[in-house]
């Protein structure tokens, strides 16, 4: 070990021994059960509940990740693995260590609230996570959301990672070198992750998320950004989709057994779910539309994020978006009855790509090449329509690269790469299906059936579309089925749903060229084959 690695060590120790000293001088709440955190939650005014006894948080004014706020230190063990840029802001190591003594000071004094638990459900290849926090409900959610441990696992309990959240306290800008009092900042190296001015829980569960998605292309898995299900017959299937695509909702199938619902990883062993819990938006969910979903929130240990209740009888409006269109639930997977608790499958025999394509361009279904599925996996396409983010007043095209370009800490090509190769090892079937417009763009089409995609995708990862015949589609180079049971034909064919085929062509060549443009800003390193897979 050299004199450097040495300082380091000696450094961490008496970092880690600061940190024991914290939680032993202070009155901290080790492991509590839901039930437990509920009522601290409750008499520290963290909340209310619902009617059914749910418990209801807000978290105002922030109500999603702050993707501004998200840092990565820098620092010379890491630094030529990641892919700097505007996803991956780096922070000096300094400016880390100072932020993080200055929360060690606002949390001492306070009571505190402790999870162990684990991130990823094979037995090889996840970390042990713990959460340290001012807010019994946080702590709740890290319970519902990460892979929970029995007693004898909590008792030789050792954390690879620990997040320090102080979502009560907030960074100087000038003297911390964040952009705003808010700040998400990962060391890798030193395996801890910071956060505070923001009372968001999902940014928990994202900064775990984006470790796995540098730890684990290591031990040669793929991680990703997707939703998993099980058929009858043991055939797993993968569901890659932005917000708003429909991932939660077409994974949550009750012909299927539920094996996640959005972090997975691929490697030698088949597939596994990287948590415990599921975290489900809920604006405008209904027992029709959704039943195992809609259930889970009259679950007593189920946290209900930012959704509205009724004044006078506390029963949740999920119709409501005045506190936030990214209201959602946080459950643990088994409260899905249809779960499969080990959170472990073998290798996917379908993969799925959902796109909301708000200008009615793409078809609703179509099956991909390996090639394309690269380019689509790289393109990560969605669109925004109005009324999603404040100043969008006509559909607008979103590119996150791998479905989840905000969690990469590698380039994306890398990851790309990896799954190319995963799916010509094992003959893996790749779709893209529009959850979108048909007949025209937003505010002139109508937005495809949920029983017509979800016909379709139960054709697809069922087998039933294999031996059924194909018409390509003239712009995209896309193969789509001619018949699907259940589905009108002329759904199928985007161009017969237009009313004026003139229409539909400059509207898909006009998609088709911001799809070029975005290919073009990956940079040179995407091999030719992949980027003359994507529109013609």
């Amino acid at each position: 070990m050299s004199t450097d690695d040495r300082e380091w060590q000696s450094r961490k120790y008496e970092r880690e021994k600061s940190l024991s000293r914290l939680l032993e001088n202070n009155r901290t709440y080790r492991n509590l059960t839901p039930s437990e955190l509920c009522d601290e939650a409750i008499a520290r005014g963290e909340g209310r509940l619902t009617h059914q006894g749910v418990f209801t948080a807000v978290t105002t004014p922030h109500c999603g990740r702050s993707p501004n706020d998200r840092f990565t230190v820098r620092e010379s063990s890491t630094a030529d693995h990641i892919d700097w840029g505007s996803v991956n802001v780096p922070f000096e190591e300094e400016n880390f260590f100072s932020l993080r003594e200055e929360i060690l000071q606002y949390l001492d004094g306070r009571d505190l609230f402790l999870q162990d638990a684990r991130a990823g459900a094979h037995p090889d290849l996840g970390i042990n996570v713990r959460v340290v926090t001012h807010n019994a409900w946080h702590c709740w959610f890290a319970h519902n959301m990460f892979l929970r441990l029995s007693r004898n696992q909590l008792e030789t309990f050792n954390p690879n990672f620990t997040v320090l959240h102080a979502p009560g306290f907030e960074a100087d800008p000038e003297k911390h070198g964040t952009n705003s009092g808010t700040f998400i900042v990962v060391n890798l190296k030193e395996g801890e992750v910071l956060i505070g001015g923001s009372n968001y829980a999902g940014e928990i569960k994202k900064s775990i998320f984006s470790v796995l998605n540098y730890m684990l292309p290591d031990q040669d898995v793929l991680p990703m950004h997707c939703s998993a299900n099980l058929g009858r017959n043991g055939d797993s299937a993968l569901f890659f989709g932005l917000s708003g695509t429909g991932k939660t909702t077409l994974s949550a199938d009750p012909l299927r057994n539920l094996i996640g619902d959005d972090e997975h990883g691929w490697g030698a062993d088949g597939i596994f779910n990287f948590e415990g819990g599921c975290y489900a938006k809920t604006i405008r969910l209904t027992p029709e539309s959704e039943p195992e979903i809609y259930k889970t929130t009259e679950m007593v240990g189920t946290i209900l994020e930012n959704v509205v209740l009724n004044e006078n009888s506390s029963e949740p409006d999920f119709d409501d978006g005045t506190i936030s269109e990214n209201a959602r639930a946080s459950y643990p997977i088994e409260y899905i009855p249809n779960a499969v608790v080990s959170g472990m499958a073998g290798h996917p025999e379908n993969i799925v790509f959902l796109t909301a394509d708000a200008f009615g361009v793409l078809p609703p279904i179509s099956s991909l090449t390996s090639e394309q599925a690269m380019y689509h996996f790289l393109s990560g396409y969605t669109a925004k329509v109005a009324g999603t983010e404040r100043g969008i007043n006509e559909p607008k095209a979103t590119f996150s690269a791998c479905f989840g370009a905000p969690f990469l800490p590698r380039s994306p090509s890398e990851y790309a790469r990896m799954l190319g190769r995963l799916l010509e090892e094992h003959g893996t079937q790749a779709w893209l299906v529009n959850t979108g417009w048909s007949g025209g763009g937003y505010g002139v089409g109508e937005r495809i059936k949920l029983s017509y995609t979800r016909a379709m995708v139960r054709a697809a990862v069922g087998g039933d579309l294999s031996e059924v015949a194909v018409k390509e589609d003239p712009v995209f180079g896309l193969s789509i089925p001619v018949t699907v049971a259940g589905v009108p034909s002329e759904v199928l064919n985007p161009p017969d749903a237009w009313k004026h085929p003139s229409d539909y062509h400059n509207a898909a060549s006009d998609l088709a060229q911001m799809f070029k443009d975005n290919f073009d800003r990956l940079g040179p390193e995407i091999p030719s084959k992949i980027k003359q897979a994507g529109p013609k």
